[in-house]
């Protein structure tokens, strides 16, 4: 069954665009796991405009399903995550001031970086994972820096999804064989949508995870947080069937 992360950012900029503690990501986190959710994913960035790095520390105490903190591994991210241990931290080369993820790593120009970093997450027994385009020479290099997974950027997918252009899986497709070949377990994450997601998953073989936020918290505004959560994993369960 392929697993349903929701991050949760969303809902920290709701929160910090009037001050206080309300909506508190950690209540909603809590009750996006009650409704089904087999994951919380965080994403915090430098400027803290959403998820703060104190948030990561409470969610900690209240994730019981899996906790991914995703993010460019900056000395301050990398001592968060080491300190936390999360079940995954999922790796992003953010710029500074990337209002949001906008490209996979170069893991050819950044293969001894990453393998340095891996190698020290992996040490503390935390699964990693490689924020990655769908070019078949980078899953390949990703491959031998010791990561565990990568992440499918779909933004591109998404894009020609909502123009009809279903050919654009294919890149896809080929990026989820190759890496289940080369050991690689794979996650996939950007714009999935209730629209897409489906055939998406249909469409990619050994898929272990999606990971949601804006979507979902999107198409919550009119349909229900705890409604649309058992929507995805509806139609991740029928892709499953496949």
């Amino acid at each position: 069954m392929i697993k349903l992360s929701v991050n949760v950012n969303k809902i920290a900029t709701l929160r910090n665009s009037r001050g206080g503690n309300f909506p508190n990501v950690v209540k909603v986190s809590s009750d996006i796991q009650d409704f089904g959710a087999d994951g919380i994913t965080i994403h915090p960035r430098p400027d803290e405009r959403h998820i703060r790095y104190q948030d990561a520390y409470d969610l900690k105490k209240i994730v019981t399903t899996e906790f991914n903190i995703e993010g460019n591994p900056i000395p301050k991210f990398m001592d968060m995550v080491l300190k936390i241990c999360p079940t995954q931290v999922t790796l992003v080369p953010d710029a500074i001031n990337a209002v949001t993820s906008n490209a996979g790593w170069d893991t050819i120009k950044h293969q001894s970086f990453l393998t340095e970093i891996i190698t020290e997450f992996k040490r503390k027994g935390i699964r990693t994972s490689i924020f990655i385009d769908t070019n078949l020479k980078l899953i390949e290099a990703a491959a031998t820096t010791g990561a565990d997974r990568i992440e499918l950027y779909t933004e591109e997918f998404a894009t020609q999804y909502g123009l009809g252009n279903k050919e654009a899986i294919k890149l896809y497709t080929k990026s989820a064989v190759l890496a289940t070949e080369l050991g690689l377990g794979l996650n996939a994450g950007h714009d999935l949508s209730l629209d897409n997601i489906q055939f998406f998953a249909e469409n990619i073989p050994n898929l272990s995870e999606v990971s949601i936020g804006h979507a979902l918290i999107t198409e919550s505004l009119y349909l229900g947080l705890e409604n649309v959560i058992n929507m995805y994993k509806y139609k991740l369960s029928m892709a499953s069937k496949q």
